[in-house]
């Protein structure tokens, strides 16, 4: 299938000169969202997972129904202040600045086989991230799945040595 087809583009947003990929209206279209979906979780089934984590936001509406497909359950990643328990962070350049990152100290057990999933791949420095602390907590990332990698900008370079699967690419 041709997920490209499902997203919408939008022309300067959220500023002048980008052109952002909206997902909402591949997952307005069930058939195609389950698409999307089930070829994320078959990814996950081949790595034989035992967690998904995802980063806030669209990373939760992407790595929820890949752990429900799957039958494993969810780990999310926030924003500094979200998580009411114990947390361990990491903070990570943005293009005018620095964020934090957050996951529950309890989160992961050593030796978890862990998918992260996201819907975009950019830079990478969230995914760097999210892996960082993936990996303190004692876990293995074993894939890495995105819907849509923005190959123009080379954020895989920053996730040469883990299993990256991309539904679409944007040259």
């Amino acid at each position: 299938m041709d997920f490209k087809q499902h997203i919408t583009i939008v022309e300067n947003f959220p500023k002048e000169g980008i052109r952002f990929k909206d997902i909402t209206t591949l997952m307005q279209n069930g058939e195609v969202y389950k698409r999307a979906i089930d070829e994320m979780a078959r990814f996950a089934k081949e790595k034989e997972v035992d967690l998904v984590v995802g980063p806030e936001a669209r990373g939760f509406v992407v790595g929820c129904p890949i752990a429900y497909a799957i039958g494993k359950g969810f780990v999310p990643v926030r924003k500094a202040g979200k998580l009411p328990r114990e947390v361990i962070s990491v903070d990570y350049g943005l293009e005018y600045g620095k964020d934090r990152l957050t996951i529950h100290r309890d989160a992961i057990q050593k030796g978890q086989r862990v998918l992260i999933a996201d819907d975009l791949l950019a830079t990478g420095g969230t995914i760097e991230a999210t892996v960082q602390m993936v990996e303190q907590l004692g876990g293995e990332v074993v894939g890495i799945a995105f819907m849509i990698e923005l190959g123009y900008l080379n954020g895989r370079d920053k996730l040469v040595t883990y299993d990256v699967f991309s539904l679409t690419t944007y040259e």
